[in-house]
């Protein structure tokens, strides 16, 4: 079965101690936890909040801030993709999605 979920994350609330740079660009590890049969009172299906360490798991640290929600929007049959639908996919790639409004910088605010 294949699921399309839908993210949306308050970035002002990102710890930047957590950030880490990688080989092409700085990432962070997020977690995230989805009921796929009920929705909360807002049609949410879960959170996303940044990752504990291993170390800070098995020490018993409290649970990070939460970041955001999610939202499962699709739920489908797998189905796998014919070698020519993977082609066609990889040489015309979906335009990226454009911002809803231009009330942020174009950086990360932090």
């Amino acid at each position: 079965m294949k699921i399309g979920i839908s993210i949306s994350i308050d970035v002002t609330k990102i710890d930047k101690a957590r950030l880490f740079k990688g080989e092409k660009g700085t990432y962070i590890d997020l977690t995230t936890f989805v009921d796929l049969d009920e929705a909360d009172q807002y049609g949410k299906n879960g959170f996303i909040s940044q990752s504990q360490t291993k170390d800070e798991r098995q020490g018993g640290a409290e649970n990070l801030p939460i970041l955001g929600n999610c939202k499962v929007f699709w739920k489908g049959e797998s189905t796998q993709a014919s070698p020519q639908q993977q082609r066609d996919s990889q040489s015309n790639p979906k335009p990226a999605r454009q911002p809803e409004t231009d009330d942020f910088e174009d950086d990360i605010p932090f």
